[in-house]
């Protein structure tokens, strides 16, 4: 079914066609965007809505120039002979479109590759018409070589005749009008007096509109003129044939209507495509469930609109109610406009849309009084409504503006009631505007129908057009009344008139307007600070990420001032021990290596604290006492409840519950026995417990150091005994010292497997 041109002119459907008519480069496309019209195939719509894409963001489409040549085409047809201009005209068109083809085919993302298709190839026919006609559409000399040959032939013999006659000018001097040469009907003449003609011989060709003059051909120049006249001639024929040609080659092809009608749907497009860029417009998405979800929609028609979200889908018919002049219809108007504009493959005006495919827009718009065919505005309402209703369903939109007005509010509010409820019945989608009181009520009690209104600012009594769902409107009569300065006695009357309960809604909506005002500004307050909160999240975020690249800035800066730290203090120890060769310079050496070494330990960060050990007091390398045997030991190995501990050389195994956990005393951080001594005096034991792994096979070396440049020898190194890591660690650097000749255990009254003896080489 066909979208009716009435309810296209209701929605003011025809300007939209005005827009992109004044987008259109081309008198094509201009025709083509007056005849546009809906669709109800979906395939064509996202087609088209995808080339208009293309056109946007892939092809500049430079249509300017390309003319309407379809009546030179169909004389062309006919046999008719088309003028120099004319063909030039259609070649260029022709051309043009070829250009736009080419266009297309190197910038097109696809979509409008399809539509270039259709577009002929006219090559030939270009080449033609350009090689023989010149800019202004005359035939060129070179058209034909008999063309070339006549023109060649025809100026010398114009220079012979100028001359004889210029050779006349002294012999007839007196009986000249004038001392010229003329041409009169394509001979070459003189201008002889009236009264004289009879003194010349020669060919009376012409006389002046005065009768004083009349144009006489020498008889010597009559066999030139002859022979001039005979060759123009032959130039004319020629020409002639030339230009028949080349309409028969335009008329024989069998393109140019395809071009042509490509050429308009091209220009359509990227008319469609200004308007989206100029209008601000946005692609709409596809709905298949028949719901309608328009975000941010805005009248496209309107200067400066109030934008508004529009939703039908579990709501079938919003019912908009509240007073005149308050945006109800152009609130209408705006869903039926997204409606016909993306179903005639173009963007709408909204920042978001889901629109279905329908099959037609039914209407009742306005007032068709007409008094000639006896229709009041309730019949003919009343015409358009029974349209309605016939053809309403849920692939249909429904717009009705005004419901139930033109008659008896009682009686309208009935029928108007009545009629809804047969669209819900159909399955209708769509918007109803009215100011009928009791549809407000039916709205808040009826599944499908939710009640809107046009907003209001209260102190102004002024509309805002901002669309409120799920509240209906107030009519503001009797304040409107009063702003307008009507008299107070016939506002009170009016009041009186109405009752108590009469107002009894217009105050409930009133209270519901107020609470509504008050959630929006506590709403708009809590935005306000949800947007400064994360404002300042930002904010703090961005300073840690400074603080963490600093951070990294500082530790890169202190390690590669340790690296250098590292580097002069091996320098200084190589230096050292070479002077340390030098038997009387090792006292010297070893102060300066022990002070080197103190203010290495001094420069050292401290440690940081150590966290409180939590959780079972019990682990391995734990000292317990044993009751049952009496004595003290290190626990080895802890197995759930059972425990192996060392008491002296023996091991025993227990159960938890027979020892008792001695508190570990608080040490200061070990350091070696021999740091710090006295230039005299070599401690050879070295304290290792404690210490990580690196830390202690560094102490390790510094002490194997010194203890062989002193030559004192053995060395004690205390690790204790816990797990063995620390022991099986060091001693694999010992492996790996040249200096050291021995190591193995103490005695075991003296540390067992907790102590290694070193033995220096010396």
């Amino acid at each position: 079914m066909p979208f009716a041109p009435r309810a296209l002119t209701a929605l003011d459907f025809p300007r939209i066609r005005d827009a992109l008519a004044e987008r259109s480069a081309t008198p094509l496309g201009v025709e083509r965007a007056r005849a546009l019209l809906p669709s109800d195939d979906g395939d064509r719509i996202r087609r088209e809505l995808d080339e208009v894409e293309d056109a946007l963001f892939g092809v500049s489409l430079a249509l300017g120039g390309i003319q309407d040549i379809r009546e030179l085409y169909t004389r062309a047809l006919e046999g008719r002979v088309l003028s120099g201009q004319e063909l030039l005209t259609a070649a260029y068109s022709l051309d043009g479109a070829m250009s736009v083809k080419r266009a297309i085919n190197a910038n097109s993302r696809g979509p409008l590759k399809e539509v270039a298709l259709s577009l002929g190839d006219h090559s030939e026919l270009v080449r033609r018409v350009l090689s023989a006609l010149d800019r202004d559409g005359a035939v060129r000399d070179d058209a034909s070589h008999k063309l070339r040959d006549l023109r060649r032939r025809i100026e010398p013999l114009r220079s012979r005749i100028r001359e004889r006659l210029a050779a006349t000018l002294d012999r007839w001097a007196d009986v000249l009008q004038e001392h010229i040469v003329t041409i009169r009907r394509d001979r070459y003449v003189l201008p002889v007096q009236a009264s004289r003609v009879g003194q010349v011989q020669g060919i009376i060709v012409d006389a002046s509109a005065t009768g004083q003059t009349y144009f006489v051909e020498p008889a010597a120049v009559t066999p030139l003129n002859n022979e001039l006249t005979r060759l123009i001639l032959d130039e004319e024929a020629e020409v002639r044939r030339i230009l028949s040609e080349l309409s028969g080659l335009f008329a024989a092809d069998a393109d140019v209507p395809m071009t042509l009608a490509t050429v308009a749907e091209l220009d359509l497009i990227a008319a469609k495509a200004r308007l989206a860029r100029d209008w601000r417009l946005n692609r709409p998405e596809p709905a298949s469930d028949h719901t309608y979800d328009l975000r941010e929609a805005r009248h496209p028609l309107i200067e400066h609109p109030v934008p508004n979200d529009i939703e039908l889908g579990q709501t079938k018919l919003l019912l908009i109610t509240g007073p005149n002049m308050g945006g109800k219809t152009a609130t209408l108007k705006t869903l039926g406009l997204a409606v016909l504009m993306h179903q005639c493959g173009m963007y709408v005006a909204a920042a978001r849309a889901r629109l279905p495919v329908v099959r037609d827009v039914l209407v009742d718009i306005g007032d068709e009084q007409s008094i000639e065919a006896s229709l009041s505005t309730f019949a003919s309402h009343l015409k358009h409504l029974r349209f309605v209703l016939r053809h309403a369903g849920p692939d249909t939109l429904v717009l009705i503006d005004e419901l139930g007005s033109g008659t008896d509010p009682e009686e309208g509010a009935a029928l108007a009631q009545a009629l809804i409820e047969t669209l819900l019945a159909q399955d209708a989608r769509g918007i109803i505007t009215s100011h009928l009181s009791p549809l407000k009520l039916f709205a808040l009690e009826t599944p499908g129908l939710k009640n809107a209104s046009m907003s209001f600012d209260l102190a102004t009594l002024s509309p805002t057009y901002h669309l409120q769902v799920g509240q209906p409107g107030r009519s503001y009569a009797l304040a409107i009344a009063r702003r307008m300065g009507l008299p107070p006695e016939v506002l009170d009357r009016a009041a009186q008139l109405l009752g108590p309960d009469a107002g009894l809604m217009e105050r409930m909506l009133e209270g519901l307007e107020r609470e509504r005002a008050e959630l929006a500004t506590q709403l708009n307050t809590a935005t306000t600070a949800r947007r400064e909160a994360e404002a300042e999240l930002a904010r703090a975020r961005q300073e840690r990420e400074t603080l963490e690249q600093r951070r990294n800035e500082m530790l890169a800066e202190a390690a590669q001032k340790a690296e250098s730290l590292y580097a002069d203090a091996i320098e200084r120890v190589r230096t050292l021990r070479a002077r340390a060769q030098e038997e009387s310079a090792r006292p010297r050496v070893m102060q300066e290596l022990r002070e080197l070494r103190t203010a290495a330990q001094k420069a050292r960060p401290a440690p940081p604290p150590s966290r409180e050990e939590r959780g079972d007091p019990l682990r391995v390398g734990s000292q317990v006492d044993v009751p049952a045997y009496g004595a003290t030991g290190q626990v080895l190995e802890v197995r759930g409840d059972d425990l192996v501990v060392q008491l002296g050389v023996m091991k025993v195994g227990v159960k938890r519950r027979d020892v008792r956990v001695k508190p570990e005393p608080k040490v200061k951080a070990p350091r070696p026995s021999f740091a710090g001594t006295s230039p005299n005096t070599f401690q050879n034991e070295l304290q290792l417990r404690g210490l990580g792994v690196e830390e202690a096979v560094e102490e390790l070396r510094h002490a194997i150091a010194e203890a062989h440049a002193l030559k004192e020898t053995p060395l004690r190194v205390v690790h204790g005994k816990g797990q063995g890591v620390l022991r099986r660690l060091l001693r694999d650097y010992l492996k790996t010292d040249k200096r050291v000749e021995s190591f193995h255990d103490a005695e075991a009254n003296q540390g067992g497997h907790g102590v290694t003896i070193v033995n220096v080489k010396v």
